[in-house]
C-alpha cells in the first residue's frame, strides 16, 4: 500500500472512532480494514455494562468484512485510539487478526496510530503475536467446501 492509501485508512479509522460506544472505559477506538479492491470497512468499539461482552473496534471491522463474505480479501487494518501515542490491538484482537491472516492467506499489515498527530507505526501480525495458533495448526482450511 502506498503512503496515501495508509493515510486514507488511518483517517477512516479516526472517523469510525467518533462512533465508538465507550461509556465505561472512555477509551474510544476506531478501526478500518482495507480489502484487495480498495474498499474500506470500518468498526468502532462497542462496550457493554458487563465489560466481558464488549467488542473491540478491530473485531467489529473484521466481523463486518466477514459478514460481507470479504474476510479473504483483507490486506490491511488501521487501529486508532488514545491521545498522542499510537495504540496496538489487545491480545484478543491479535488472535482474531492472526486467524484472519491465515484465512486470507496473505500478510495483513497493521497500522497503529493515535487519535491525533502524524505518528503511524506498522506492525506485522507475527510481530504482534508470535507463535500464534489458528486453523492451520489444526490442519484446517477454513474456506474449504468439503
Amino acid at each position: 500500500m502506498g503512503e496515501g492509501d495508509v493515510k486514507r485508512l488511518i483517517e477512516a479509522a479516526r472517523a469510525a472512532r467518533k462512533n465508538a460506544y465507550a461509556p465505561y472505559s472512555r477509551f474510544a477506538v476506531g478501526a478500518a480494514v482495507r480489502l484487495t479492491n480498495g474498499d474500506v470497512i470500518v468498526g468502532a468499539n462497542f462496550e457493554n455494562a458487563s465489560y466481558g461482552l464488549s467488542l473491540c473496534a478491530e473485531t467489529v471491522a473484521l466481523a463486518a468484512a466477514n459478514a460481507q463474505g470479504r474476510i479473504i480479501d483483507v490486506v490491511a487494518i488501521a487501529v486508532v485510539g488514545g491521545d498522542s501515542a499510537p495504540i496496538t490491538p489487545c491480545g484478543r484482537c491479535r488472535q482474531i487478526l492472526a486467524e484472519a491472516e491465515q484465512v486470507a492467506g496473505r500478510r495483513i499489515a497493521v497500522y497503529c496510530a493515535a487519535s491525533s498527530g502524524d505518528s503511524v507505526v506498522e506492525h506485522s501480525i507475527a510481530e504482534l503475536l508470535p507463535f500464534s495458533f489458528g486453523p492451520n495448526d489444526l490442519g484446517l482450511d477454513p474456506y474449504s467446501k468439503s
